[in-house]
């Protein structure tokens, strides 16, 4: 009985502590929000293997660097439910992944791949640009 006594103590004690840090801890930010303003185009062609893309916070060409090579999701709602493959649970959301290739321009946009291309109506979109890979 006195073990399950000294035992709670420590862990009490543990337990305090562990909250006070948790409270001293600033969430962490997973994404920046960007926003798909089109496709690479000429004056008459238009690419649409390669989106562009606005960063919110990045309005230059040297903030774009931080950026290069990061993950980029398309979150859209579809007609039909389908599986989750890691929750297994049905939803209607669905994903297009894609990556950041290179600046476009000077003042912040960047290129982007995606598994497959995106559809027009993703442009005006949201999309989210994930802080990983790191490539520090």
């Amino acid at each position: 009985i006195q073990h399950f006594i000294l035992t709670q103590r420590f862990y009490s004690s543990h337990y305090n502590e562990y909250k006070s840090y948790l409270s001293r801890m600033q969430p962490v930010k997973l994404f920046s929000k960007g926003i798909v303003t089109g496709f690479r185009r000429g004056l008459r062609n238009q690419t649409v293997n390669t989106s562009l893309v606005k960063i919110e916070g990045v309005e230059s060409k040297k903030d774009v660097d931080f950026y290069l090579g990061k993950r980029v999701a398309y979150i859209y709602r579809a007609q039909k439910k389908r599986k989750n493959r890691i929750t297994k649970r049905e939803t209607k959301l669905r994903v297009i992944w894609g990556k950041v290739r290179r600046a476009h321009g000077s003042s912040g946009a960047v290129r982007c791949s995606f598994r497959t291309n995106l559809p027009p109506k993703a442009i005006g979109a949201t999309v989210r640009v994930m802080m990983y890979p790191s490539r520090t």
